[in-house]
C-alpha cells in the first residue's frame, strides 16, 4: 500500500524543475555563452555584438605562446601537490590523533575547522600583516629570535611558499571533518577485537584505521585536486595582479586578470575553457590512480 505514494512523478517533477532551470541559467548557459566568446574578439564585458577572431582559433594558439600561462600551469600543479600532502596528508593525521583521544575531542573539532568559517578575503588581509616587511609579526618574531636582517616573504624567491602557506592551512580542518566522520563510521567491535589479539594502538591505526579510510582519502584526494584548480580569492588578495613578475599566478588568478584587469575578455573566456578542461581531465586521472574499494 505504502509503494502505492511513489506511482505519482508529478510532484517530483514540480520540485526538479526549479532546481533545472537554475542549474540551465547559471551554469550551462554561461559555460556555452563562454565556449563562444572564446572565438570571438570581445574587450567590454557584456559586449553583444562582437567580431569573430581571425583566424576563429587565434586565442587557443596564444595560450600555447603565453609564458604566463606557462607559470600558472605549473603553480597550480604545485598547488595540487602541495593540498594533497598539506591539506588531506595533515587532516588525516589530525583526524586520527583527535579520534584516539577521550577527552576534548570536541574542542579540537571546532577550533581546526574554525578557519573555513573565515572569509578568504579577511584571511588573505590577516596574512598580509604576518607578512610584512617591516613590522609584520613574523619579521618581528625573527628579530626576537636574533635575526638582524628582515626577510621580504613577497620576494620572487619565495613568494609562492608565502601565497600557498595560508592556502593550505585554511582548508586543513575541511578534510579533517570529513576524515574524522569517516573514523567515527568504522565500528567498535573491530578496535576491541584488535586490543585483545594484542595489537597495539599503532596497529590498529595501520590495520584497521587506514584501509578502512581508503574510500574517505580518495574522496578528498579527488575535491583536494580539482579544488586547487579553484582557488582565487585568497591568493589575489595576498598577491594582486601576480606580483612579484606575475610569477604568484594560478590558473584561476590568471583568468580573473585578463578578464576583470587587462579587459580581454574574450581571452579570458579561453582560459575559463582550459580551466574547465582541466578540471575533468584530473579529475579523471586521480580517481583513476585512487580507486575506490569494495568492503
Amino acid at each position: 500500500m505504502g509503494a502505492n505514494i511513489y506511482k505519482n512523478k508529478k510532484p517530483l517533477t514540480v520540485f526538479l524543475l526549479p532546481a533545472f532551470l537554475f542549474i540551465i541559467v547559471y551554469l550551462y548557459y554561461p559555460f556555452f555563452m563562454n565556449v563562444i566568446n572564446s572565438f570571438r574578439k570581445i574587450k567590454t564585458l557584456g559586449q553583444m555584438q562582437a567580431q569573430w577572431n581571425d583566424p576563429w582559433y587565434t586565442n587557443y594558439v596564444e595560450l600555447f605562446h603565453d609564458p604566463v600561462v606557462g607559470i600558472s600551469l605549473r603553480n597550480t600543479l604545485i598547488m595540487m601537490v602541495v593540498t594533497i600532502i598539506g591539506q588531506v596528508g595533515i587532516a588525516l593525521i589530525l583526524a586520527l590523533l583527535v579520534d584516539n583521544i577521550k577527552t576534548g575531542a570536541k574542542f579540537f573539532r571546532t577550533v581546526y575547522f574554525f578557519p573555513i568559517v573565515i572569509s578568504a578575503t579577511a584571511l588573505g588581509l590577516l596574512f598580509n600583516l604576518i607578512f610584512l616587511y617591516d613590522k609584520g609579526m613574523l619579521n618581528q618574531f625573527l628579530e626576537s629570535m636574533g635575526k638582524t636582517s628582515l626577510t621580504d616573504w613577497k620576494s620572487e624567491g619565495i613568494a609562492l611558499f608565502t601565497m600557498m602557506l595560508p592556502v593550505m592551512w585554511q582548508y586543513v580542518g575541511f578534510y579533517f571533518v570529513i576524515l574524522i566522520t569517516g573514523l567515527n563510521n568504522i565500528s567498535e567491535e573491530l578496535y576491541e577485537s584488535a586490543a585483545i589479539d594484542g595489537a597495539t594502538r599503532f596497529q590498529r591505526v595501520k590495520y584497521i584505521s587506514i584501509p578502512l579510510l581508503h574510500n574517505v582519502i580518495c574522496t578528498c584526494v579527488v575535491l583536494a585536486v580539482t579544488g586547487a584548480l579553484k582557488v582565487f580569492d585568497l591568493p589575489w588578495t595576498m598577491f594582486p595582479n601576480g606580483m612579484p613578475l606575475k610569477t604568484t599566478f594560478l590558473t584561476g588568478t590568471y583568468m580573473y586578470y585578463q578578464t576583470m584587469i587587462a579587459k580581454d575578455v574574450d581571452y579570458g573566456s579561453t582560459l575559463a575553457i582550459m580551466l574547465v578542461v582541466l578540471g575533468v581531465v584530473t579529475s579523471r586521472i586521480v580517481n583513476r590512480i585512487f580507486k575506490e574499494k569494495d568492503y
